[in-house]
């Protein structure tokens, strides 16, 4: 066997195997289809950011505030505990960590955002 064919032989086993692995991938994903998150629509949306909003504002550090999503017009019901689990001051810069727990339809989605507020408005914070 020549060297070229050798090397092209390589280079197909090794796509093959390439391929096969992101085709797994992605077939492994399926979970996420109900997951509580897919569920949702925009109004609910809208309705757990003034909930957690609330909570930062309100909430001492350990506390907790329920919500869900009656009244928003879905058929799924869909409810959430925020939990406020801790606060750091920095100077003028005030840095909440928060746990929300989605559940819809037998299935839990655990969510750890940060939040930050200098001045009036808490920002989601980027994790890098």
């Amino acid at each position: 066997m020549s060297m070229r064919t050798c090397v092209l032989l390589r280079l197909s086993a090794a796509s093959l195997l390439l391929g096969s692995a992101v085709g797994a991938q992605a077939a492994n994903l399926g979970f996420l289809n109900d997951t509580p998150i897919t569920y949702m629509k925009q109004r609910d949306v809208d309705s757990i950011k003034q909930a957690v909003v609330r909570a930062l504002n309100d909430q001492k550090d350990g506390g907790s505030a329920n919500w869900n999503n009656e009244g928003t017009g879905n058929s799924v019901k869909i409810d959430a505990t925020i939990s406020i689990a801790g606060t750091v001051n920095e100077g003028a810069r005030t840095c909440r960590d928060v746990g929300v727990v989605l559940n819809a339809k037998g299935q839990s989605m655990n969510l750890r955002p940060q939040f930050c507020k200098e001045g009036s408005s808490w920002q989601l914070q980027k994790k890098p």
